[in-house]
């Protein structure tokens, strides 16, 4: 079989869920073994975005906000949404400026992934930040308790090696720049 064909059929859909977000798919197919069975797909409406803000020290910023879906706190990359109308670029800047007050002279795209490809079709790309200034922060509502900290690179990768950062996109994006720095 080529692996460009797609070796499950859609015998139907039917929509479970949809706001400005999200939409949630129930569909009837024949899997690749040939038997009957469902399957269920999130579709974001937002690509995801990450950047990774890196100074001359290279120090990161990490904010840190309580994640209603895990029920804990959660220390990650500033983190947003970029809606398919806009520029992921522009998306990031945005997100990074929004979260930390941070504002970035050299902008580069070092990742490009899928979120949990097995339930969602969403897209995400991390950006490296540089030449970094200060300016204040522009919090959404739900931002309200978030917390902003600097941290040496190496630091950030204990935290992940430690488990103490698990969120993906933060896990994804300390881990390409650690390796491309070569620090480990």
């Amino acid at each position: 079989m080529k692996k460009t064909v797609n070796p499950w059929t859609t015998l139907s859909s039917d929509e479970k869920y949809d706001n400005p977000w999200i939409n949630v798919t129930e569909y009837q197919v024949i899997n690749p073994g040939g038997g009957n069975g469902i399957y269920g797909k999130v579709h974001f409406k937002n690509r995801a975005i990450g950047i990774v803000a890196l100074d001359d020290d290279e120090n990161i910023w990490l904010v840190g906000q309580y994640r209603y879906t895990l029920s804990e706190y959660s220390w990650e990359i500033p983190e947003g949404g970029a809606p398919m109308s806009e520029d992921i670029l522009t998306a990031a800047k945005r997100e990074l400026k929004e979260e930390t007050g941070l504002e970035a002279d050299h902008w580069e795209n070092i990742m490009r992934f899928h979120t949990s490809n097995s339930v969602t079709d969403e897209v995400g790309y991390i950006f490296l930040a540089t030449g970094l200034r200060q300016g204040d922060a522009n919090l959404e509502e739900t931002e309200a308790d978030l917390a902003v900290k600097k941290l040496p690179l190496k630091e950030a990768l204990q935290m992940v090696m430690e488990q103490k950062i698990t969120d993906s996109m933060s896990v994804a994006g300390i881990l390409k720049l650690a390796m491309v720095k070569k620090i480990y």
